[in-house]
């Protein structure tokens, strides 16, 4: 398959939702593996992804080739009908690599060398890690990328490196010529007026390392722009390898860390065929569902459809202060969550918990506790339930009014050390949005700022600190189109050099929400509230004078900003210049919603119960400890009991349905 040619998940699907998890066969004993597949034919397992961390075992010493051991395996996934999603081995380089060729370690921002021992410790930037780790993945392709258990290439884990090093310095100073052509243009979006920073010799131009004082604004924004796209070079360059070796219909995919700072996941999404994520809520936090929610939607709407939840723990995990296990009943919860809102596969890290190694305590599907143990037990009755299900559900989408808006290159530019507010934190900020409307009941997609946003009667901007012209376009175009926009502080301040806009928001902007004059910027101290005449503001508050057309939904009560605007309505158009409390958060955003016409998939439903269409299938879910009655209109079949509800249904502890009518 060229370059250019992309399978899909449906083609790995088959059907079916991919039910497994990592295993990682070479820290166990041969014999052990025939004892795992028997296991996995138990539990329903019809996938596992081998190689992720084999470098070492595959090239123990440079150019050698080790493949004997997984032939066999491969051959055995095979002979019992266990589909392989292989994965090239680059994330963890073979000590040998990093003693002969030290250029190929990342180095910090402070200069230290990141040697291994642990894991990702590869630099991106370097030519001579490249070419290795094309030289691995050539001959992996080349000997796998026909055989019969292959069902999906993994490109590398979780890429999340940074490096400040010389060859990354080199790289940075090509990848900003190619972008600005110039060093007169460098300067003016770097704003290098400021502080005597001119650059006058592309040598003088570095990676943004340790600092006296604050760095330069632009100069770390665009090092946090080129990281994402070497680390997508690296991604690309070993996708087009086993492209080369594979059937057209074998897809691709690495596996994006949620709301990671360092991918521009939007653009990245573009480059695969299937759009994976890991994924790890706190069993102990009471708004885990909310947070497994908003990565499903932000997954599910970088794939544009169905989507590969390639790891989540069957139990704790071993990277938290204190490592919780999942209370009885919870980790099929939310698995059903993610089939909810579009996941076609279900996997774990890992399928047999280890024994050694700095991921002992890291639950896996087989626990320490062997397959008589409460984790295996549950496992196996979810593998029952997904291919009960799976044939109704794979390939079907969640179609949804509302988008959240949401890009990277903002997240980054409002990042800076020298913002007014360091309690400001985008991930924070959006995720009290997406809570408000979780809570509300109403179910929601991601969108990018200059994504075509027609299809949804409702766009939310929690922040978008950075705006670009076109993404201003965009919106003015949107609500002209008979949209309803609602936006939060803080938006439209900068343009994609961070260089503030006159007047500090877009004069665009401040005309669609009827803003006269933003005068000045209040952050709240921790702690610290404004009161309203419809609820308390935390976070953050602006002092904003009403233009014509502007109507005062909400204003402020006492204090400086007393009478001035903290809601304001022109049209369509809303603006937030506060926080409100989760409470009042989720009434307005409610209350904005209703007016735009869109309506929760059930109505009445209580606080803790989610639900959620996909294709012509109700998931209602049950994320409390107690039971409760939901009234469902009509008749339905509970495709995970066979049995016929009408009207009133009960749900038990993290109890779930999946109705078909």
């Amino acid at each position: 398959m060229g370059p250019g040619k992309a399978a899909s998940l449906a083609d790995a699907t088959r059907g079916r939702i991919l039910f497994g998890g990592d295993y990682n066969p070479e820290q166990w004993p041969e014999e052990t593996w025939h004892e795992d597949v028997r296991l996995m034919k138990d539990a329903g397992v019809n996938s596992v992804t081998l190689g992720v961390f084999s470098w070492a075992k595959l090239e123990p010493r440079p150019g050698e080739r080790e493949f004997g051991w997984l032939d066999r395996l491969m051959d055995l996934m095979h002979t019992n009908g266990i589909g392989v999603v292989l994965a090239t081995p680059t994330s963890s380089p073979p000590p040998w690599l990093g003693r002969l060729h030290p250029e190929t370690l990342p180095v910090d921002e402070d200069g230290r060398t990141e040697w291994w021992g642990g894991r990702q410790h590869f630099s991106h930037s370097s030519a001579v890690y490249r070419r290795h780790a094309a030289a691995i993945t050539e001959d992996l392709a080349a000997r796998y990328g026909g055989h019969p258990a292959l069902v999906m290439w993994h490109i590398n884990n979780e890429y999340c490196t940074y490096d400040w090093g010389d060859e990354a310095a080199a790289r940075f100073r090509q990848w900003l010529r190619d972008k600005y052509g110039t060093l007169d243009a460098l300067n003016s979006a770097w704003g290098t007026a400021f502080w005597s920073q001119g650059y006058g010799d592309w040598a003088e131009v570095h990676t943004p390392r340790r600092a006296h004082y604050l760095k330069n604004p632009g100069q770390v924004l665009d090092f946090k722009r080129f990281t994402s796209d070497m680390l997508l070079e690296c991604y690309v360059a070993e996708r087009d390898i086993v492209r080369r070796h594979s059937p057209d219909h074998i897809p691709v995919t690495t596996n994006f860390m949620p709301l990671w700072a360092g991918q521009d996941a939007w653009r990245w999404a573009e480059e695969e065929d299937v759009v994976s994520v890991d994924l790890y809520p706190d069993p102990r936090d009471p708004f885990g569902a909310q947070h497994g929610a908003l990565v499903q939607d932000m997954t599910r709407s970088q794939a544009r459809g169905p989507w590969m939840l390639m790891e989540q723990a069957a139990g704790p995990v071993n990277w938290r202060g204190v490592n919780h296990p999942k209370p009885r009943g919870l980790n099929r919860l939310w698995s059903l969550q993610a089939v909810a809102r579009g996941a076609d596969a279900v996997c774990y890290f890992q399928w047999r918990q280890s024994r050694q190694g700095a991921e002992k305590f890291h639950s896996g599907m087989v626990g320490h506790a062997g397959e008589e143990g409460r984790t295996f037990q549950e496992v196996k009755r979810l593998g029952a339930e997904l291919r009960r299900i799976g044939g109704h559900v794979t390939g079907s989408h969640t179609r949804n009014d509302i988008a959240v808006l949401h890009d990277w290159h903002s997240w980054w530019a409002g990042a800076h050390e020298g913002r007014l507010s360091t309690r400001v934190d985008h991930t924070a900020v959006l995720t009290a949005w997406h809570r408000a409307l979780w809570q509300a009941h109403l179910t929601t997609d991601f969108a990018h700022p200059e994504h075509d946003l027609s299809a949804y009667k409702l766009v939310v901007v929690p922040q978008l600190y950075a705006l670009t012209d076109p993404a201003i376009d965009n919106l003015l175009a949107y609500v002209r189109g008979g949209g309803t926009l609602v936006s939060g502080f803080l938006t439209g301040v900068a343009d994609q050099d961070d260089r503030v806009r006159t007047g500090g928001m877009d004069a665009r902007l401040r005309g669609l929400f009827g803003i006269r004059t933003l005068h000045e910027w209040w952050p709240l101290d921790e702690g610290e509230t404004v009161e309203t005449d419809g609820f308390r503001g935390t976070l953050w508050s602006e002092e904003i004078e009403k233009g014509d057309g502007g109507t005062v939904e909400v204003a402020y009560k006492g204090g400086e900003l007393g009478g001035l605007p903290a809601v304001l309505r022109n049209g369509r158009a809303w603006y937030v210049s506060t926080l409100p409390e989760p409470h009042a958060l989720r009434t307005l955003l409610a209350q904005v919603a209703d007016g735009a016409g869109v309506r929760p998939v059930l109505h009445g439903l209580p606080d803790q119960v989610e639900a959620v269409r996909r294709g012509d299938l109700l998931f209602v879910l049950n994320h409390g400890r107690e039971s409760v009655t939901v009234e469902v209109p009509g008749s339905h079949q509970d495709l995970l009991t066979g049995a016929t509800v009408e009207g009133e249904v009960t749900l038990g502890r993290y109890g779930v349905m999946v109705l078909r009518p």
